[in-house]
């Protein structure tokens, strides 16, 4: 039985690698964690933790985003996030577009990839408005559906709707995950692929 470690190039590869793949997370903050009525808040943390994880395991460039903290209007990140991702400076604004933010624009274009794995709160808002503008500037957009949420069912149905029509790719954290890993024999992240896959209930 014979695989191969890498099948094709991992930067021009289609699928999400390691080596073409930013992660970035939006407005992951108690008020808004709070507000969350289209899935259970346990089960969104608990998923929003595995995709910071996973960033981490396969060392994508991730930008993180606040809105509102500076201004003293909001809280930051919740610590379950900031606890796996110690290492990045979040970036806060003010506008609630992060896309109509300077630094954030930046940030993203900075980490050189062209695939976006992106988790917002609120699907709706958060989301859909940056996701948009970045698929309008080329970028190709991976929305992890399991790790958002909206203020209603509805609101977050109708968001993930209009994301796909605009040309965004609708998955999960474990389809992430298995695309990133992609093959047993890669076995720098073999152990922290199973640790992360198996440590959230259900899974």
């Amino acid at each position: 039985m014979t695989s191969y470690k890498a099948i094709r190039d991992p930067v021009a590869d289609h699928l999400l690698t390691p080596q073409n793949a930013a992660l970035v997370i939006i407005d992951f903050q108690p008020v808004q964690v709070a507000s969350i009525q289209s899935r259970s808040k346990r089960e969104l943390v608990a998923n929003i933790t595995a995709l910071a994880r996973i960033g981490k395991l396969y060392g994508l460039p991730v930008v993180l985003s606040t809105v509102n903290v500076g201004t003293g209007r909001n809280q930051p990140t919740i610590h379950q996030i900031t606890d796996v991702l110690a290492d990045v400076q979040p970036i806060d604004r003010t506008s609630i577009n992060a896309w109509e933010d300077e630094d954030f624009v930046r940030a993203v274009k900075a980490t050189d990839r062209r695939k976006l794995v992106m988790a917002a709160l609120w699907t709706e808002v958060c989301l859909v408005h940056p996701a948009l503008d970045a698929l309008r500037d080329g970028f190709d957009v991976h929305a992890v559906i399991d790790c958002v949420g909206g203020t209603s069912p509805e609101a977050h149905a109708l968001a993930v709707q209009r994301l796909v029509q605009a040309g965004a790719k609708p998955i999960g954290w474990v389809q992430l995950i298995c695309e990133l890993q992609r093959d047993w024999n890669r076995a720098a992240t073999t152990a922290g692929f199973a640790d992360i896959l198996f440590a959230v209930e259900g899974h």
